[in-house]
């Protein structure tokens, strides 16, 4: 009697997600056993792992820590970094949109409340005018992500009947528009001076934080057991940014798996076969677009209250190729990828800012660096650090188990 062998698993399958099939990186099997866990149990093993790294500025980890720059400081550029990624993402890894000047909306989020709240500007509402200080800088973040909005509208528009480099020379010209125009326009930007003094969030404000949590002048106390007290201000940053990563990320999220989501793959993938589908190819790029922005100019609304200063050499096109650095290095369509290569973007230069070879700084090479690993990554690894993988977008799981247990009848069956 003969028994019939089971037919194996296909590689991609989801079955046994926990056992990597041999072959597979370390990164796969992370992957496949994640993907395997149930919404509930990724909330279970997300939660921990966002509590252990909001804790991480609090103390210095011989290996992570950054010599010569404040840890707390490196986190809370990153956590700003990463929305930049998570909004560029968007665009360019879900929509296939290929954007060269997100810095624009960067910084039209910076200067939204940078005019609204610095004294050096002419439309500045908090000396006697409808903003307090005390929460100017909590009202000013909607109008900064409704001000960029509504610049990707405009810009959208008319641009995105366009494709490919046409596309990224015109999103190119726009960030060098935005950068020109608040360089050259003296009177309202204060031009090359830029504006400084802007606000901040007040909390916290006591005899031992005149300023507040946020305030600049706030380097925290090592000697204290209170997190509360022993946090600087980069670090306040940091928390206040990964708690809008989190959101930002669950809206992200839940967007993918709807049928705006649906539609942003299929015209990533072909968007002419798309059209010809009944996908209205047009009103889902300018989302994309609106929605990309937006985060980038809650981005930029964040970066201005942690600085307290904007001028337009801050928003140059290197910095919106370092953006798009993060995203490609990541891993394109990839949430969560792109936020490792924000961090590594934002950590490895100030990282090695402290060692010196020849009387140099290896962080002044990032740029070099930069360069050498993405060309690297493109040969061997053309999808970024972690690719995305295609799935069913909706109701997925169900589909999975419902084919999956006629198949594992079978082979039982068989096996007997």
């Amino acid at each position: 009697m003969t028994h019939a062998k089971a037919a194996p698993a296909p590689q991609n399958s989801p079955a046994g997600r926990g056992d990597a099939p041999a072959g597979r990186g370390v990164g796969d099997a992370i992957r496949n056993w994640w993907g395997g866990l149930t919404r509930p149990g990724q909330w279970a093993v997300g939660i921990p792992i966002v509590l252990v790294l909001a804790v991480l500025p609090l103390f210095k980890v011989p290996v992570l820590d950054t010599p010569g720059t404040s840890f707390g400081g490196v986190m809370a550029q990153f956590a700003m970094y990463a929305l930049i990624a998570i909004g560029l993402n968007v665009v360019v890894g879900q929509a296939g949109l290929l954007d060269l000047g997100y810095v624009g909306f960067y910084a039209v989020g910076a200067y939204s409340v940078g005019l609204l709240t610095s004294p050096n500007s002419p439309w500045n509402q908090t000396n006697g005018g409808w903003l307090d200080p005390k929460w100017a800088w909590l009202a000013c973040v909607p109008i900064a992500i409704l001000a960029t909005a509504i610049s990707g509208l405009i810009l959208g528009t008319p641009t995105l009947r366009l494709r490919g480099d046409y596309l990224a020379i015109v999103t190119l010209g726009f960030g060098e528009i935005v950068r020109l125009l608040a360089d050259n326009l003296p009177e309202i930007t204060n031009g090359s001076l830029g504006l400084s003094r802007i606000q901040y969030p007040h909390l916290g404000e006591s005899d031992t934080h005149p300023g507040g949590f946020f305030s600049s002048g706030n380097l925290g106390d090592v000697h204290s057991w209170n997190p509360l007290d022993r946090a600087n201000s980069g670090t306040w940053w940091y928390w206040l940014g990964i708690v809008l990563v989190v959101i930002v990320l669950m809206f992200v999220g839940n967007l993918e798996r709807s049928r705006v989501g649906r539609a942003w793959v299929a015209i990533r993938e072909d968007e002419d076969a798309a059209e010809i589908m009944g996908v209205p190819t047009f009103k889902f790029k300018l989302w994309a677009f609106m929605i990309g922005a937006a985060i980038g100019g809650l981005s930029g609304a964040l970066y201005a209250g942690q600085v307290q200063y904007v001028n337009p050499q801050g928003f140059n096109v290197i910095n919106s190729m370092l953006f798009l650095c993060a995203v490609v290095l990541g891993g394109q369509g990839n949430k969560l990828g792109v936020i490792v290569g924000a961090f590594l973007i934002v950590y490895l230069p100030n990282r090695f800012m402290g060692v010196n070879v020849g009387g140099q700084s290896l962080g002044d090479y990032k740029y070099l660096f930069f360069g050498l690993t993405l060309v690297v990554v493109m040969i061997f690894r053309p999808q970024g650090l972690f690719p995305a993988r295609q799935k069913l977008l909706a109701y997925g799981r169900q589909v999975y188990r419902a084919v999956r247990k006629p198949v594992a009848a079978q082979a039982t069956g068989a096996g007997q």
